[in-house]
């Protein structure tokens, strides 16, 4: 049985998910950033979490080569920052508030819950890569997240 992409989209899409901005520096220390709701917790003990990034995202040689990164779970208030980062612009970075950590990994200064992280294994995913990373630092804003439900920014009510 062959599945219709689009139809099988369309189907993972009735998962509703956050929605993440990873960010790191590619190999000449530029930040680079792309928005994923592929976010997941793998392991309390060491503590791991994964994302996926798309084989054909501009920032994906970054990625592959980066040694820290940052995971920033976004806010309700944050859908604008969700579409900057799912974008090819160039500089995105360019008029937002943010500061590189130890390991020169880009730290946005706005968002719910943020994660720094060094990658720990890297697995093919089809048209992605799976990015595993230890969690070294973490801070809790704790605010209202930003929800995605069938292709489309949604409220979620806690």
């Amino acid at each position: 049985m062959s599945l219709d992409q689009r139809q099988f989209r369309d189907a993972l899409g009735a998962f509703a998910t956050g929605i993440t901005v990873v960010t790191a520096t590619d190999r000449d220390g530029n930040p680079v950033g792309a928005t994923a709701n592929s976010f997941s917790s793998v392991s309390l003990d060491p503590p791991l979490a994964l994302w996926s990034v798309a084989k054909t995202a501009n920032c994906f040689d970054a990625f592959m080569e980066a040694k820290h990164f940052a995971i920033h779970i976004l806010h309700s208030g944050q859908e604008d920052i969700s579409r900057l980062f799912a974008t090819k612009e160039a500089d995105k970075f360019a008029k937002l508030n943010w500061h590189p950590n130890a390991g020169g990994a880009p730290l946005l200064e706005d968002y719910s819950v943020r994660f720094e992280c060094t990658t720990e294994h890297l697995y093919e995913g089809g048209d992605h890569i799976i990015v595993v990373g230890r969690v070294h630092d973490m801070d809790v804003k704790d605010q209202e997240p930003l929800g995605f439900y069938k292709g489309k920014y949604a409220k979620i009510v806690v």
